[in-house]
């Protein structure tokens, strides 16, 4: 007879909220991950700096994200320096893998919000006038208080 199979290091499905770590403690893990990635891509050369990101850190383990093979493989040229400095950094790590993924975009830059003509306003204070539902009215009349003077 067989014995049933081992579950997986990580759990299936849903968990719990008492299960999972609190949005603190998330969100401090994330700003000491982004602090290391400064700290570890500030000693790189801007080129292959602006290409890899720092992916985690797991264990002994650094992960980095390459955006390409090329940048891959000058980041591994990096690999002793890299440990070396992580160690110093207070990571204990042993080991650097490389991930090839595109990265992100950077976001947009917000786009100037265009002002509401003083004709459109117009319309909207008389289409409100016509609107039977006071909520809808409301938010017509707040609509064309935004017009430009």
């Amino acid at each position: 007879m067989q014995s049933p199979p081992q579950q997986s290091r990580r759990a299936r499905g849903p968990q719990s909220l008492a299960d999972c770590s609190s949005l603190g403690d998330l969100f401090t893990k994330a700003a000491a991950l982004e602090k290391l990635d400064q700290q570890l891509r500030q000693r790189l050369l801007p080129t292959l700096a602006e290409q890899v990101r720092l992916g985690g850190v797991h264990g002994e383990r650094i992960v980095f994200v390459a955006s390409s093979a090329a940048w891959a493989s000058r980041l591994r040229m990096e690999q002793a320096a890299i440990l070396r400095l992580a160690r110093t950094l207070g990571v204990s790590a042993r080991t650097l893998t490389i991930k090839i993924a595109p990265l992100p975009a950077p976001p947009p830059e917000p786009t100037a919000r265009l002002a509401l003509s003083p004709a459109a306003a117009r319309h909207l204070r008389a289409a409100a006038n016509f609107l039977p539902d006071p909520e809808l009215r409301a938010r017509f009349l707040a609509l064309a208080s935004l017009a430009k003077s």
